[in-house]
């Protein structure tokens, strides 16, 4: 599964928390001031003889789908994938996700004016591994996912970045509308709101985009992608409920472990059954399932798709007209979580159980 943006919250601390936690702080910045400072912008990579002619071609693709995004999605109009920088890794940063071994409740920090996010970013990936092994050591299950974007909220212009400029037109859209999404709506301290919403918007641009610029041979590729991406995000989901189901039990820890393990070895079942009779072989989710699966890989699945269905009702009560949607969003925003959790779910009441 590819994990699509986050929210490196703890960026804008390190300029407010002063020496609260250093070490993650520095990293925070170092790492990120060092990817602004890599970045040129679009025109001048353009007008560079010497830049290659399949990264000249990703690029020009970008800035037809930048465009795009503010004139017919109505996103911010701003600097954000305007320029490009090459990192020379394959993520942007590696987010770590953690829950209590018999839980799906993502462990959370906490920062200064942004609030509480359910993981942590690295920009180096053994600094990951380490805060992994640490929590792991403290009785947690762990995930260490590459994130191939992030998002500043619109505190910097967010570059585009060899970590995903690649991918094909309908995936490069995709990730654009994802991140600059979150620029228009945040909401403190509720992870799945801000992802759910950007995970809306960026499949509902995705597919304004296909019918506006795509072929009939790309439609047909993304349809096939989407259904693959829905049974996918279904079978997870199933399970993740299963696994709650146990969690929520009167069984003794060592019962609630045994049925843990009996419902990832049915994942990995399932999953291999539905590869082989439904995708017709299709590996592209193999390297997901070849890593050891924990209740923070399927709680952490919950945070960028719970509230999608809720997210996509809203806008069809809004006509299908985004500037509406985003207005009805910001005034979810603003609402205190309870409160805004409850209306979502009035809107889409067979929603997927919360954790």
């Amino acid at each position: 599964m590819r994990n699509t943006s986050t929210i490196l919250t703890a960026l804008a601390s390190v300029l407010l928390a002063g020496c609260t936690e250093a070490g993650y702080y520095n990293q925070a910045a170092q790492g990120h001031f060092a990817l602004m400072a890599a970045a040129r912008p679009v025109a001048e990579w353009l007008g560079d003889p010497a830049t290659p002619e399949p990264l000249r071609e990703r690029l020009l693709s970008a800035k037809e789908i930048r465009r795009f995004a503010a004139d017919a999605l109505g996103l911010p109009d701003n600097d954000s994938y305007t320029a490009y920088a090459d990192l020379k890794r394959p993520a942007a940063v590696w987010n770590v996700f953690a829950t209590p071994e018999l839980s799906l409740e993502l462990k959370t920090w906490c920062y200064p004016v942004f609030g509480c996010a359910g993981y942590r970013g690295y920009f180096d990936r053994a600094a990951a591994d380490s805060m992994a092994a640490e929590l792991s050591n403290a009785g947690y299950d762990v995930n260490v996912s590459p994130v191939p974007a992030y998002s500043t909220l619109g505190w910097f212009s967010d570059p585009l970045l060899n970590t995903f400029i690649f991918a094909s037109d309908a995936e490069l859209a995709r990730l654009i509308f994802h991140e600059l999404s979150h620029q228009v709506v945040y909401a403190r301290d509720d992870t799945v709101f801000n992802e759910s919403f950007a995970t809306a918007v960026e499949r509902e641009g995705v597919r304004r985009w296909l019918a506006a610029h795509g072929d009939d041979r790309q439609r047909a590729a993304w349809a096939a992608f989407s259904q693959r991406r829905e049974e996918f995000l279904g079978l997870l989901l199933a399970h993740r409920n299963r696994l709650a189901d146990v969690f929520r039990s009167g069984a003794s820890d060592e019962e609630k472990r045994a049925a843990k393990a009996a419902v990832f070895d049915d994942l990995q079942r399932e999953y291999r059954r539905l590869r082989q009779e439904r995708w017709n072989g299709f590996a592209g989710y193999d390297r997901f399932f070849e890593r050891r699966l924990t209740s923070a890989h399927l709680a952490a699945v919950g945070a960028y798709n719970d509230l999608v269905p809720a997210f996509e009702a809203l806008l069809a009560e809004s006509g299908g007209d985004l500037p509406s949607f985003y207005d009805r969003v910001r005034q979810l925003g603003a609402m205190d979580k309870p409160t805004r959790t409850a209306a979502l779910r009035r809107l889409a009441p067979k929603l997927a159980r919360a954790r």
